[in-house]
């Protein structure tokens, strides 16, 4: 069997950045504003005041210190609460698109490939901006890539996922050389008013080519030595927000419409299934939990990836075995793990292995086991 290999990456990371305490004075305003402009209700007790949050309850709860996004001010505006992108017509590059042409540049300038090379391009996120035309089709224009794209969708697992279709349209023969992307927007799907979830998210895009060990010329190649996916139903992550909701008026503008979910169950059901998932392959492929180098994990949540890490390798794991980017970029969904790998892997040596997972919504999770070459 032909080796498949991940020969360059890219990450686009946005102007803007919105630390903690900023984000807990905007919030704490709306909180103010709410009840004052709800006062007789609350009262009355017909509803209940909201509560302010801290940044010191961010950070506990999640570990996240600060987050990139598109546009800041419309999220800091206790009134809005929603960053303000525009519309563009359609003769110009969609926000998506000019976000994965910077990361695909740089991925392919590690990989050392051009337009030509490349004949396949996947765009792999939990939103996409619009149904069609695919981002992947405007993006592969945008970089004069010829051959087909398409979007696909696995939440926080797709790209994990994209990685695995690249991996088969190479085996098959339907594809020479993969570009695969993650253009995250995700505060523009956030509940910036939920003091649960508020605090979550960030927005960035990266990008991974995925070609033959046999074209390869990249000096940092990692072969895909397994990949396994798996999904299990669970509403317990979930986004209703879709193009029927035109088709009923009552539901325009509800909290479901963005995202929601139950942190408390997700933890206690999604970081056993990990684990297990990870154990099983590496077993399965005669790999020992302490031959593992380094875990690139999603980053959603810090406890989760300790948790996570700790029942693999049977001990807590070191800050270089599991390393965290959600401190500075926040949960940046599909992206999260590749943007560990992508900043976490200078120092691998030739042989050393590393698992690059996904987990999320669905419940999918996806783990990608990768050998340095």
């Amino acid at each position: 069997m032909t080796d498949i290999v991940i020969s360059g990456t890219g990450l686009f990371t946005p102007g803007e950045s919105i630390s903690n305490e900023e984000l807990v004075t905007s919030f704490n305003a709306y909180v103010d504003i709410y009840n004052s402009e709800h006062g007789d209700a609350i009262a009355a007790g017909e509803l209940a005041a909201l509560q302010h949050s801290s940044a010191e309850f961010v950070e506990k709860a999640s570990g996240i210190k600060s987050r990139y996004v598109m546009n800041k001010d419309g999220i800091l505006d206790p009134r809005r609460m929603v960053p303000r992108l525009p519309e563009r017509p359609n003769e110009e590059p969609s926000i998506q698109c000019e976000m994965a042409v910077v990361a695909a540049r740089q991925a392919m300038a590690a990989a050392g490939k051009t337009a030509s090379d490349i004949d396949m391009v996947i765009v792999a996120a939990s939103n996409m901006q619009r149904a069609y035309p695919a981002m992947a089709v405007e993006i592969q224009d945008a970089l004069d890539i010829k051959g087909f794209g398409f979007d696909m969708n696995v939440a926080c697992s797709s790209a994990t996922f994209g990685i695995q279709q690249a991996r088969d349209a190479l085996l098959s023969g339907s594809a020479r050389c993969v570009l695969m992307l993650n253009p995250e927007i995700c505060s523009g799907h956030l509940n910036f008013r939920d003091r649960d979830s508020h605090f979550i998210f960030g927005d960035v895009c990266t990008a991974v080519i995925v070609e033959s060990a046999e074209t390869a010329t990249s000096q940092d190649q990692y072969q895909i030595v397994d990949s396994k996916l798996q999904t299990i139903y669970s509403n317990n992550i979930r986004n209703n927000f879709g193009f029927l909701n035109r088709a009923d008026e009552t539901g325009i503008g509800q909290p479901d419409k963005l995202f929601v979910q139950e942190g408390r169950k997700v933890f206690k059901e999604v970081c056993p299934a990990v684990a297990t998932q990870i154990s099983a392959q590496l077993q399965k492929l005669g790999i020992a939990p302490d031959q593992v180098r380094r875990f690139w994990l999603h980053q959603a949540n810090l406890s989760m990836n300790q948790l996570i890490s700790k029942r693999v390798l049977g001990r807590d794991a070191t800050e270089t075995e599991a390393p965290t980017i959600l401190d500075e970029y926040a949960n940046t969904s599909s992206a999260g793990s590749v943007i560990a790998f992508h900043k976490h892997r200078s120092d691998f040596k030739r042989g050393e292995i590393g698992v690059l997972c996904s987990f999320g919504a669905g419940y999918s999770i996806g783990s990608v086991i990768l050998r340095k070459v």
